[in-house]
């Protein structure tokens, strides 16, 4: 059966933390794929237009 897995995080090193915690527990031979993205925006309610930051992947693996 196919599964997806998505991670979201504020910055990259959190994102990358979380996606290898969950290589620990998946099979090589498990894993398909992994795509990967990233989003800003700006915060219009700070004076300086603050960006914000969202990293995101989503992996897909068999179960």
């Amino acid at each position: 059966m196919l599964q997806v897995k998505i991670f979201e995080a504020e910055h990259e090193e959190d994102l990358e933390e979380s996606i290898n915690e969950f290589f620990t527990e998946l099979l090589p031979s498990k894993f398909i794929s992994i795509q990967y993205q990233v989003s800003i925006a700006a915060d219009e309610e700070t004076a300086d237009f603050e960006s914000l930051y969202s990293f995101s992947a989503m992996i897909l693996y068999r179960k």
